[in-house]
């Protein structure tokens, strides 16, 4: 009897060793999406019309719960804390930290932009069209973090409005001069059960993204990549350099995390964003994988979903080689002063950029307006925008992570050492 159990038991592990992993099932799903697209190549139309739907369903449920999940993650986290001085704390290293990453990464994309400028292909401008949704300046950027009623932010998807009404609700929780913390437990109860609902969710994630990859590739062909395979290489090539450098020396110096851990770590989160291009439908997942790696949940419930809303690494290395790319296109060189203002805009507008698909268009014509290039030249990239906001979109959640794994880091010494102290 006790031999057939031994058996039973060594069936079970065998089964779960060779059952794939997420990371692994979501890389077979991409490469099934990208040969069936290919397939489909000049008749888009079946995977269009029967494919991408279920792509679509699969981003809408992420995006209903990406919206709860964010509002209790964030008050959970403020709570969890106790204190206000350490919510605080946390908050300037994140701001800190994501503000540093993206200047590095606008000056990246604007260094190697300008070294690879003479190989970008002369193209044509006349006749392009672009309508630019307005020009955004700070102020109205500033009023518009602030929602006036409270359910509009949900309606509307308005992450920057949700982070703020949690973080006011999770403070006045914190204030409330009364023993019971019945608020806490209800908050935290409702935190969970939309993270179960989450991990649901991402159990569907090879069909969403074999779904969401197929028809992009059916439609753009390989041929897409033609005449502007160059600016697509330069960009890769910034955000494969800022991932690599960047976050690389961070996560190590800073954590004491091997960039192999690190990146191996992240993998199913990477994969997922660059087939859905969404940094806010990949949160639930990039969750999941910091705290794989260490970081705490009080800190990744609050650094991550202010990640996905104002660091956008990505987005700002985008920003810098479309800008030289277009400059190039109409003839223009760009002074070092234009370029200092793109860094600062690119810095600065990443605050405001939402974590949703195609979102860096409307960043890159402030940005263009800032120096004065024509926000027509956004037509000569906007046809493959899809391609680069997949690329974008996987550096923008790498840097959230290495930034919960680092503020992580570095409050548990900070902790250690106020024991020790003590």
């Amino acid at each position: 009897m006790e031999q057939m159990q031994n058996n039973q038991n060594t069936t079970q592990q065998t089964t779960k060793k060779r059952k794939l992993s997420l990371a692994t099932q979501i890389f077979i799903a991409l490469v099934l999406g990208i040969i069936v697209g290919i397939a489909f190549t000049g008749n888009p139309d079946i995977p269009t019309s029967y494919i991408k739907p279920f792509g679509t369903i699969f981003l809408n449920l992420i995006k209903w719960v990406v919206t709860p999940l964010v509002f209790f993650s964030i008050m959970a986290g403020v709570i969890s804390m106790r204190d206000i001085r350490k919510v605080g704390s946390i908050g300037i290293k994140t701001i800190v930290y994501y503000l540093c990453t993206t200047a590095f990464a606008i000056t990246i994309g604007l260094i190697i932009a300008n070294f690879c400028k003479g190989i970008f292909p002369v193209l044509q401008t006349t006749d392009l069209s672009y309508e630019s949704s307005g020009p955004l300046n700070f102020m109205d950027t500033l009023v518009g973090i602030f929602p006036s009623n409270f359910l509009t932010p949900f309606t509307e998807a308005n992450m920057l409005q949700i982070i703020v009404a949690s973080l006011i609700i999770g403070f006045a929780l914190l204030l409330i001069d009364k023993k019971q913390e019945v608020e806490y437990r209800l908050v935290e109860i409702l935190n969970d059960v939309f993270m179960k609902a989450m991990e649901m969710i991402i159990k569907l994630s090879p069909i969403g993204v074999f779904c969401l990859i197929c028809p992009v590739v059916a439609e753009n062909g390989p041929a897409v990549l033609t005449s502007l395979a160059k600016v697509l290489l330069v960009a890769y090539i910034c955000y494969i350099l800022h991932a690599v450098i960047v976050y690389s020396l961070a996560v190590q110096t800073i954590a004491n995390m091997s960039p192999v851990t690190f990146f191996k770590g992240m993998l199913p989160a990477i994969m997922f964003a660059f087939s859905s291009a969404s940094s806010v439908g990949t949160l639930p997942l990039n969750m999941e994988c910091s705290e794989k790696l260490g970081a705490s949940r009080e800190v990744s419930s609050f650094v991550l979903p202010l990640g996905a809303t104002i660091n956008m690494d990505g987005t700002a290395i985008y920003q810098g080689v479309c800008s030289i790319f277009i400059a190039s296109c109409f003839g223009i060189t760009l002074t070092l002063p234009q370029m200092i203002t793109i860094v600062l805009t690119a810095t600065l507008a990443s605050i405001g950029t939402a974590g949703v698909p195609g979102a860096g268009m409307v960043m890159l014509a402030m940005v263009l307006q800032s120096v004065g290039l024509p926000v027509e030249g956004i037509a000569l990239v906007a046809g493959i925008d899809r391609l680069f906001d997949m690329g974008r979109t996987t550096v923008n959640i790498t840097g959230d992570a290495s930034c919960s794994i680092i503020v992580s880091a570095m409050e548990k010494r900070k902790q250690e050492k106020k024991a020790g102290v003590e």
